[in-house]
C-alpha cells in the first residue's frame, strides 16, 4: 500500500514522474470496471488495510501493461505524437520487491524507462535521449510499523496514519468490488480544500494477498482517469536483478528534478528570504505582486544564488512562480516548443493539461515560469499580472 502523495504540475515530465512513483508504490496496476468474479465481506477501511498488509505477498511480479493518457486537452499539443509518456504506449512491468520495480513502455518514437527503488525513481525517454531522476521521500518505502520493516502495522498505527491522512484528504470507505475477476477492495482520497484541478486518487487491491491491482488519477468532474497503466497479463514468480536494473545510455542527458525543484542550491548557499531581501539579493529586478488571481503571496526566496521562487495561496491550489535572469544564449527553457500564448503583447509557451497548466515567457531580460492545478485561463491571467 502506498502512501498516497501530492501531485506537481511544474511540467510535464515531473507530472509524469510522480505518476511513476505512484505506479512504483502501487505495484501491479490493472484498470479494469469489474468482472463477474466474486466480492470479498465488507470491511471496515482500517480492517482491509491492516489484512493487505498481513497476508502472503508474491515473491514478485511479472506484467504485460498498457499506458494511456488523457492528461492533454484536445489541441494542446503540436507536431506529432512522440514520446511514450504522451501518447500511451504498451509494455512491461517487473516488480521483485523491497522498493524496487521497472516499468518498459514501447512506441515508434522510443522506449521509455521507468526505475525505480526505496529512494530515487529515473525516467528515461528514448525521443530525447534524457533522463529525468528524482528523489522519493524519505521512509516511502518503509512500513508503518515502528517495530521493524518486516513486521505489519498494527490496527491502532493504521488508524493514527489514516487520521492524520484524513486532515487535508477525505477519504472513502474499502468498498468491495472484483477487478479482472479477483476480490479486491477500492478506496479513493480526494483533497478537502485547496486541490486545484485534482479530483481524487484511487487504489484497489487483492483481498486474498493484498496486491495491488488498481490505481488512478482523476480530475475534478471527471470519471475518466487522467492516466491509466492496465495490465493486461500478470504472473507470480521471483523477479531477476537483470530485469530491474537497467541503466540509460551512457550519452543520454541528464535532468535532477530534485535539484531543479529547488533552483539548485547548495547547502553552502542558503535560501535568502523575504521579498525586501531577495530583490536586494537577486541578479535580476524580482517581480511578485501581492495576489495573483486572487491568491497571496505565501513565500517568497532567492535560492541557489539566482533563482527566485514566490508561492501563491495553499496546497495543491497554489500557484508556483520561478523567475531567474534571461540567458541570450539559450535557445529557450523546456515549454520552448509547447504551442504560444499571447500576455497583452508579449508571447509566452503554454503546457495545458488537466491537472494543471504551466506557462514560459520572458520579459525585461527575466525569464519566468508561473504553473499551477488551475485552468489554462486562470494561469494566464496570473501571467499577465506577473508581466
Amino acid at each position: 500500500m502506498s502512501h498516497l502523495r501530492r501531485l506537481s504540475t511544474r511540467s510535464l515530465i515531473l507530472v509524469l514522474t510522480l505518476f511513476g512513483v505512484l505506479a512504483a508504490g502501487g505495484a501491479a496496476l490493472a484498470i479494469a470496471a469489474g468482472g463477474s468474479g466474486s466480492t470479498p465481506p465488507p470491511e471496515p477501511l482500517d480492517q482491509a488495510i491492516q489484512n493487505a498488509f498481513a497476508r502472503n505477498h508474491p515473491a514478485g511480479i511479472t506484467a504485460r501493461v498498457q499506458f494511456t493518457t488523457n492528461l492533454f486537452p484536445s489541441g494542446s499539443q503540436l507536431g506529432q505524437a512522440g514520446s511514450a509518456l504522451i501518447s500511451g504506449a504498451s509494455g512491461r512491468l517487473w516488480l521483485p520487491g523491497g522498493g524496487q520495480g521497472r516499468i518498459e513502455l514501447q512506441s515508434d518514437a522510443g522506449d521509455v524507462q521507468i526505475v525505480w527503488d526505496s529512494s530515487t525513481i529515473s525516467v528515461y525517454d528514448a525521443s530525447s535521449n534524457t533522463v529525468y531522476r528524482a528523489d522519493l521521500p524519505s521512509g516511502s518505502s518503509q512500513s508503518t510499523s515502528s517495530s521493524g520493516t518486516d513486521t505489519p502495522p498494527t490496527l491502532a498505527e493504521i488508524d493514527s496514519f489514516l487520521t492524520n491522512l484524513g486532515v487535508d484528504w477525505a477519504l472513502s470507505d474499502a468498498q468491495p468490488t472484483d477487478i479482472a475477476g479477483q476480490p479486491a477492495y477500492r478506496a479513493s482520497v480526494s483533497p478537502k480544500h485547496d486541490g486545484g484541478l485534482l479530483g481524487s486518487l484511487q487504489l484497489a487491491w487483492d483481498a486474498s494477498n493484498g496486491t495491488p491491482l488498481q490505481a488512478g488519477i482523476y480530475a475534478q468532474g471527471s470519471s475518466t482517469p487522467v492516466l491509466r497503466l492496465t495490465v493486461t497479463h500478470i504472473s507470480d514468480g521471483p523477479v531477476a536483478a537483470g530485469d530491474v536494473n537497467v541503466a540509460p545510455p551512457a550519452g543520454a542527458k541528464v535532468v535532477d528534478l530534485s535539484s531543479a525543484s529547488t533552483g539548485g542550491s547548495s547547502s553552502s548557499t542558503p535560501a535568502v528570504t523575504g521579498l525586501a531581501a531577495v530583490q536586494a539579493a537577486a541578479p535580476f529586478t524580482v517581480v511578485a505582486p501581492d495576489t495573483l488571481v486572487g491568491l497571496p503571496l505565501q513565500d517568497v526566496r532567492l535560492v541557489g544564488g539566482d533563482t527566485v521562487l514566490a508561492l501563491y495561496g495553499q496546497g495543491l491550489g497554489g500557484i508556483a512562480l520561478v523567475e531567474r535572469k534571461a540567458d541570450s544564449s539559450s535557445d529557450g527553457g523546456p515549454l520552448s516548443n509547447l504551442p504560444t500564448v499571447s500576455l497583452d503583447g508579449l508571447t509566452a509557451h503554454e503546457l495545458a493539461t488537466q491537472l494543471g497548466t504551466a506557462l514560459e515567457w520572458q520579459s525585461g531580460g527575466t525569464s519566468y515560469v508561473l504553473a499551477g492545478s488551475l485552468p489554462a485561463a486562470a494561469a494566464e491571467a496570473a501571467a499577465r499580472a506577473v508581466k
